[in-house]
Order: C-alpha cells, then structure tokens, then sequence
C-alpha cells in the first residue's frame, strides 16, 4: 500500500492534545503509519480503511523529499492496483529537485502506466486514481495534481488549499451554485472530471510555491476533505505538536465524522528551509572576500612601504663615526627599517655639536651618490679646520721663538 523510505521518529513526542480523536486509530486493521525526520523536515503519515470500505484503495509515498497521496477508484482488485502503479511510477521518475513541470511529467507517466497495466489485464479496465505529490527542497516546494486529492499549507495558523479539485462539486462551486460546505455532501460529490488511468492525453497541474521553517504541508485523499471542513482540518493542524500526531487526528476526525471512505494523510514540517544557512553561507562568503581583500591590501602596503622604505637614504651614527644608511630611522614590529650600506672614518667628535645632533636624529640625503658626497664634504671641512688650526699653531710658535730687540732703542741718563 505504500512507497516510503523513513526513519523512526524520536522516542518521546510532544503530549496530544486531548479530546480530540473519538475514535482510537492505533491497532486498526487495514491502517499504516509511518513517521520520520531529517534535519530540515519531519513528516508523518496514516492510511486508514475507514468505516464502511471493505478494503482500502488508498496509496501513499514518503521517499524524501518527495510525498504523495494517491486514492484509487474501480472497486476492489482495481482502485488499489491503480493507486499502486502511480506511487511507483511517480517514485521512480520523479525529478531530484523542486521542479514542477519534471514532476509534473512524472505524474502524466503515471497515467501511461495505469492504462497499459489495465490492457495487459493488470487490475481492472476503467481502473484509476488520484495523484497529489509534492517535492520539498529547501525553501521550493514542487506541485503536481490530478483529481481530488488535496495539498494544504498551514502557516502560522492559518490553512489555505493549495490545489484545485478537478470534479465536477468544485466546477459548481467555481460557478457559486453552491459552497464549499455543500459540495461536501452534494449526491455528485464523487463525480471526477480529470484523473489517472482512462485519457492518455491527461495532464497534470503543476506549480510551485515557497515554504518556510515552520510551515506544516498536508496531503490528503477525499475521505478526509469530504468527512470534514477545512476549519476542523485547520483546527487539527495547529493543535497537533509533530506531524504524525496531525495525521492520526486528522483520520480520528474523518472516521469519527462517519469514516465513509478510505482516509489517508501525510503531513510534512518544514523544521529547515536552508534561507538562515544561505544567509549565513552569504555572509562568511562576504567576510572571507572582505578579509581576502584586507590581506592584499596590507600586502600591497607592506610592499609599498617596502619600496618607500628602500628609497629612502639618510646619514647617521655608526658607534662613532658617520654611517650611510638606506632606509627610516626606527622600526616596525620590532623589524629595523634601514640597513647600513656605507662606513666613514669621519669622527662624531670632529664635527660641531648642532651637526651631531642632527646626525643622531637622521639627516636625510636625495640619494647613496648624495650621502657619500656630503661624507667626503665633512671630510674637507674637517681637514681644512685642522690645517687651519695647525697654521695658528706653527704662527704661536714662531713668534714664541724670535728674541726681542727693543733694549738697543733705549736712552741714556
């Protein structure tokens, strides 16, 4: 009866709300539940043969992220036989991501697989059903629909039907002969103008919509939608904590309503829509690029600086003599910013005091060429102040030495 892939859910759920469901749905014979999650969905499904079918015609899937619901028609050996082949064949050729019109296709092959089954005697001739499936991938959830199986979105709340019921009560209610609430127990109420198994040129309707964390998507055959309104489907939805405790009072509901159907319901959480992971993937992605451009900007500063640095040349103290130096005087990072590229023999003490200080602060030269040439000009300044003071000497001496003639000038009394 059923396609499904799924974990088992958490050992201890939320409490149901109480009062609810009438009638117990767990050990029903002829019923199937299957539950389970992953970290961006959680889903829970129940198929029930209700109170007054012999055998329960219903199919559904949970092959995540896709689900299905399919309500059979034709009688016994027939309805199930239909409903089957369509489970299979949407699993099988259903698209990998949220793409409706692919999903959509699947459907219409579904179609082709019910007609050729029932002429190579497979089920019974006029055999069909109903599909309504669903793929959910992050925030996208693909569409595809045939029949009056229905796809619901309950969001904050509030629960609006997604699909459009191809029978003829919903062409009377189009047309507002009646309301919805009539067409529930209308005598025509079964008449369907558009399913599986009986046109090859059948098409599916195909759409997609956007889902986010906290919405809850419901799938259901019509013997839920028909035993009960869409405000008790409503009131079920919000008040049930997971979803496989949706699902069960949701079928409790129909067969407390009068079970005249086979009931089935899947409901699927959207715990993850991927939006806050995207935006966070955004964001890391801006911060690296930032960050990348930071680091290359330093680089290209570093190297900048590298360059003004190499540029730059200056005369200095070297212990006790002039040195030529490339460079800033200083450091970053505990990294000297100049190198000695030149020596002297030109002494600190031989210059004046101003061009001492001056030195110990870093004199600064256009180029090596003009650093070497104010170097050699210390070196004239320095010789020619010691020839100097070597003539003022020897000129001390001289007149030191000479003896004195003034006595021979002298008069006498």
């Amino acid at each position: 009866m059923t396609g499904a892939e799924a974990q088992i859910g958490p050992a201890q759920e939320p409490a149901n709300a109480p009062g609810r469901a009438e009638i117990p749905v767990e050990g029903r014979l002829g019923a199937d539940a299957v539950s389970g999650s992953n970290g961006f969905i959680a889903w829970g499904a129940r198929s029930d043969v209700g109170l007054v079918r012999g055998h329960n015609e219903d199919s559904f899937l949970l092959r995540t992220p896709l689900f299905m619901v399919s309500d059979g028609m034709g009688g016994h050996a027939a309805g199930e036989v239909a409903s089957s082949i369509a489970v299979e064949t949407v699993g099988e050729q259903a698209p990998g991501t949220a793409d409706d019109v692919l999903l959509g296709a699947a459907v219409e092959a579904a179609n082709m697989a019910v007609i050729q089954a029932a002429e190579q005697g497979i089920g019974k001739p006029g055999m069909g059903c109903t599909v309504t499936a669903v793929l959910i991938e992050k925030n996208k959830m693909a569409v595809a629909h045939v029949g009056d199986s229905r796809a619901y979105v309950l969001r904050q709340g509030t629960l609006v039907r997604v699909t459009h019921d191809h029978s003829y009560v919903e062409e009377l209610v189009d047309s507002g002969q009646i309301t919805a609430d009539e067409a529930r127990t209308h005598p025509s109420r079964s008449i369907i103008t558009r399913a599986l198994g009986s046109d090859p040129d059948m098409y599916a309707d195909h759409f997609s919509l956007e889902v986010n964390d906290g919405d809850r998507i419901i799938l259901c055959s019509d013997g839920l939608s028909s035993m009960i309104s869409d405000a008790e489907i409503e009131s079920l939805a919000v008040s049930s904590a997971t979803p496989q405790q949706a699902a069960d009072n949701l079928v409790a509901a129909a067969l407390t309503a009068g079970g005249s159907d086979n009931v089935t319901v899947v409901v699927v959480d959207v715990l993850n829509d991927g939006i806050a992971d995207a935006a966070r993937r955004r964001l890391l992605r801006r911060a690296s690029i930032i960050s990348g451009v930071i680091v290359v900007l330093a680089a290209l500063s570093v190297l900048l600086a590298a360059a003004l640095v190499r540029s730059e040349w200056y005369l200095g103290v070297n212990g006790t003599t002039v040195g030529l130096y490339r460079g800033v005087s200083g450091s970053f990072l505990g990294v000297p910013t100049y190198e000695l590229v030149g020596t002297s023999s030109v002494e600190l003490s031989d210059l004046p005091s101003s061009v001492q200080d001056q030195l110990a602060q870093g004199i600064r030269v256009e180029s090596e060429e003009a650093g070497r040439e104010v170097i050699d000009s210390y070196h004239d300044q320095i010789n020619a102040e010691k020839d100097r003071a070597a003539q003022i000497a020897e000129t001390a001496r001289s007149e030191t030495s000479d003896p004195s003639s003034d006595a021979d000038g002298g008069e006498q009394q």
